[in-house]
């Protein structure tokens, strides 16, 4: 049946209807729902399924149809080029800890653990060696195509029976949906008893997705988002010391009002100028202060039956702005 997509039979059974939450039928190069009330079809589209709520999404299913490649723009020669040769403005500290982490807690759920990756059509920074673990299966979901995109799927309607997962992935996805709180109810809801959450989300970062950046969160706006979740591990992901670098090289860009070869050529400044800040973060990213002023933030947590209270979310609070 699933022979021409990437997703294994196990997981095809468990797909559902992303509008009613019905059975999906495969067919040749579609899926077909089986609700008669609904009978929503969904496209195959070069061995992807397309199972996209065009009601609520801010995606329709006909822009996969017409290949658009990417909703996050493309970056220019210069960009390109600067990205692959010159040094980076930030990096992530926390990931690759946080990833074996993450494996260990849903490797002790079961022997070969499901996981859904939200926002998965790259290998993300500091995942590498968790996406490579052959132990865990992972289902690899986007709004965008990509080497990795094994399903198109918007995170407010996770196309999903309720508890197929053991564990889900969300690395830089939150600040890029118009309702975080639907899509991490979404995620609570196909995750099994005790299943583990993962996110990383932008605190302390320019807009960037143009048009698909909506939001921000402090470190206990964060942990007010995961409060239905018992948490095993927060904090900054990423520190002041990348928030800095990418303010400078976002205030350059912002004085060119002389077209997009100026801007390139502030942006070409900036990386040549600022790309040490990040080092600092070495020394500042767990201390309170960083918290409260770093670029990312980060959760691990395991699926609860109740939430916290404001007054819980208000205790967890760690940084220091006094």
């Amino acid at each position: 049946m699933s022979g021409d997509i990437k997703l294994s039979e196990e997981i095809v059974r468990s797909l559902r209807c992303p509008v009613c939450r019905s059975r999906l039928e495969r067919r040749q190069a579609d899926f077909v729902c089986l609700s008669d009330a609904c009978r929503k079809v969904f496209p195959v589209v070069d061995g992807i399924p397309v199972l996209i709520n065009e009601r609520d999404s801010v995606f329709s299913i006909q822009d996969f149809v017409q290949d658009k490649e990417t909703f996050f723009g493309r970056h220019s020669r210069i960009e390109r080029l600067a990205e692959r040769w010159l040094p980076k403005l930030g990096r992530n500290l926390k990931a690759r800890t946080n990833s074996r982490e993450f494996a260990r807690q849903v490797l002790a759920l079961c022997p070969r653990p499901r996981v859904l990756v939200v926002g998965g059509s790259i290998v993300g920074e500091g995942l590498e060696d968790l996406l490579a673990r052959p132990d865990i299966e992972f289902v690899e979901t986007d709004v965008s195509t990509g080497p990795r995109t094994a399903l198109i799927c918007d995170a407010h309607d996770i196309p999903f029976c309720d508890g197929t997962f053991e564990g889900v992935i969300a690395q830089a996805v939150l600040e890029h949906v118009a309702d975080p709180w639907r899509c991490v109810a979404e995620m609570h809801r196909v995750l099994k008893s005790n299943g583990v959450v993962y996110a990383e989300t932008a605190f302390m970062f320019p807009v960037h997705g143009a048009q698909y950046d909506f939001t921000r969160f402090t470190y206990v706006g964060h942990r007010r988002l995961f409060r239905a979740f018992e948490e095993v591990a927060s904090g900054a992901v990423c520190g002041p010391g990348m928030a800095l670098a990418y303010s400078y090289q976002f205030f350059l860009r912002s004085l060119s009002q002389r077209g997009p070869v100026m801007r390139r050529l502030m942006y070409l400044a900036a990386v040549l100028t600022a790309w040490p800040l990040k080092y600092f973060d070495y020394w500042l990213v767990d201390k309170p202060y960083a918290l409260d002023a770093a670029a990312g933030v980060y959760f691990l947590g395991r699926r609860r039956e109740t939430a916290l209270s404001d007054r819980e979310v208000c205790a967890s609070y760690r940084g220091r702005t006094a």
